[in-house]
């Protein structure tokens, strides 16, 4: 099999199984896993996958720079944050993680809702200057850029001082066995002290960033009191979640 062959069968592994196995795929195509490992390598150097130990998984879509983001699925993310808004109870305190959704979030909160609102993202807390009767806390630290948000040791000790009712808490990838993940190791470390201050922990994932993955884990299943998104409730990746316990909330 030519290497364009091989690359186009691991692709449409990927897309239909939402994983690649490289033993398997030696097996199933009598070459060798390093030839599979590779291939994987050539991809994931061309952002088309992301290598795990033993092959490769979906790579999330949410990894692009903070403008691009932007016009990825809209109308999924407004579902999104149009549920999650819901869940913000008047005079409850929501600590709300930074990024694309997260600011759909903050638009989609009603004007006249009197709570008070945790961020460490400036631009989360710039939208909420239009809700006059919300109290807004914004936490500092090294800005990351790519979400927008403060990261880093002085971000996470703010983080610490702070408690909240509920957390609404971004990730970039979704994914039954590589878990509930993102792409920079300071942006998951501020995520788990984030969450680690609330009640609750909902995550927010349209549905691009179902069956996908990235570097860093964030938090374990166990952790999260629910999940957010606007995929079917019949996606596989739904089904399996839910066969572990995970709450779905469904967007729509």
């Amino acid at each position: 099999m030519l290497a364009a062959e091989r690359r186009d069968h691991l692709l449409g592994l990927l897309a239909r199984e939402g994983k690649v196995v490289a033993k398997n795929v030696a097996a199933d195509l009598g070459i060798s896993e390093d030839s599979v490992r590779r291939d994987l390598r050539d991809l994931a150097a061309e952002g088309l996958c992301h290598r795990v130990y033993g092959g490769a998984l979906p790579v999330s879509p949410a990894v692009a720079d903070y403008a691009t983001r932007t016009s990825v699925t809209p109308d999924g993310k407004r579902k999104v944050a149009t549920r999650a808004a819901a869940l913000v109870r008047p005079g409850s305190a929501l600590i709300l993680d930074g990024g694309t959704t997260a600011l759909a979030v903050a638009r989609t909160l009603p004007p006249e809702l009197a709570c008070t609102v945790i961020t460490h993202s400036p631009t989360i807390a710039a939208a909420m200057i239009e809700h006059p009767m919300a109290e807004v806390f914004l936490l500092g630290g090294r800005i990351f850029k790519h979400s927008a948000v403060a990261c880093g040791a002085a971000a996470v000790e703010a983080a610490q001082n702070v408690s909240a009712d509920i957390c609404l808490l971004g990730v970039t990838g979704v994914h039954p066995e590589a878990g509930l993940t993102t792409g920079d190791a300071e942006e998951a470390a501020m995520k788990r002290a984030l969450a680690a201050r609330a009640a609750d922990t909902y995550i927010l994932a349209s549905s691009e960033k179902i069956g996908t993955a990235s570097r860093f884990r964030v938090l374990p299943w166990e952790d999260i009191s629910g999940l957010i998104t606007d995929a079917d409730p019949g996606h596989p990746v739904a089904e399996q979640l839910m066969a572990r316990g995970v709450e779905i909330l469904t967007a729509d």
